[in-house]
């Protein structure tokens, strides 16, 4: 058995966690150890429908996204899998996909996390591989994408998503998006799990931070999900204060103005695009 995998929940729509479920439970028995389902819900109504198919556990509260999946990401440790396979609830995919990320990893063993092509049901990408962040990249266009300031803070932004990055090319890239990632276990036995300050929003930006500085981080396009985003706290007032406070957080953790490792890793990663002409 190779991997465990974790689904956190919070009232989702119960056709959306079937498919995500039964994405999961296509992968080979040979590969998959067990399949976590963390349910934050405000009842256990999930219970009857996954308690057979999933490690169902719920928590009586709301205990935010990276608190909950550390609950997971510690059995898998405990467990001794070889790697931890975080799914977003609103994720589905085909057969095959996780047996080639982990064939990957396993001929890579340099590799801490991986992200495979991410798209929208329509088939369009998803922009979700990303430089460290500065200040201006995640307030600025929050406050500033308008009028005099939406040229520049657009540009700033294809930058920061990397927009200009051939997405048919395997690379490495400072931060991936935890909607979809496989990670080696023995790198979070090194790095530790999900920074707990983070009720949700830009967990997955820490944890791949902390990963990168032991090990690499990359995209894998050879396989794809669909993942319905939504980018709720663009139009939800509870879910964007959440965003921002995490962006507090992160930027007082790391710095906000002076981050000497974002600019040298950052840097590094733009010229390697750039001299592999995948940018």
């Amino acid at each position: 058995m190779r991997v465990n995998a974790c689904i956190v929940a919070y009232d989702n729509p119960l056709v959306m966690l079937k498919a995500a479920v039964k994405s999961i439970s296509q992968v080979h028995p040979s590969v998959l150890n067990t399949l976590y389902l963390i349910d934050n819900s405000s009842t256990e109504r999930l219970r009857k429908h996954f308690e057979v198919t999933t490690h169902y556990l719920f928590n009586d509260e709301n205990l935010g996204f990276g608190k909950a999946n550390n609950i997971a990401m510690r059995h898998s440790i405990e467990d001794e899998v070889h790697y931890h396979l975080l799914v977003n609830p609103d994720v589905y995919f085909d057969e095959g996909v996780v047996e080639k990320m982990v064939d990957f990893m396993d001929e890579n063993l340099d590799i801490g996390l991986i992200m495979p092509k991410v798209i929208y049901p329509d088939g369009n990408i998803q922009y979700l591989c990303k430089l460290l962040p500065t200040p201006l990249d995640l307030i600025g266009r929050r406050f500033f994408s308008w009028g005099p300031f939406k040229k520049y803070i657009d540009k700033r932004n294809e930058l920061f998503e990397l927009h200009d990055l051939c997405y048919e090319k395997q690379v490495d890239v400072p931060v991936l998006s935890g909607s979809f990632m496989l990670i080696r276990t023995s790198v979070l036995k090194e790095v530790g799990l999900f920074d707990e300050r983070y009720f949700m929003y830009l967990e997955d930006f820490d944890l791949c931070r902390r990963i990168g500085e032991v090990s690499r981080t990359t995209y894998f396009p050879e396989v794809s999900v669909v993942h319905e985003y939504k980018k709720g706290s663009y139009f939800n007032r509870r879910l964007f204060k959440h965003h921002i406070i995490s962006a507090i957080k992160y930027f007082n953790k790391w710095g906000w103005c002076f981050d000497k490792r974002r600019v040298v890793r950052n840097k590094m990663c733009l010229q390697e695009l750039r001299d592999k002409k995948i940018m």
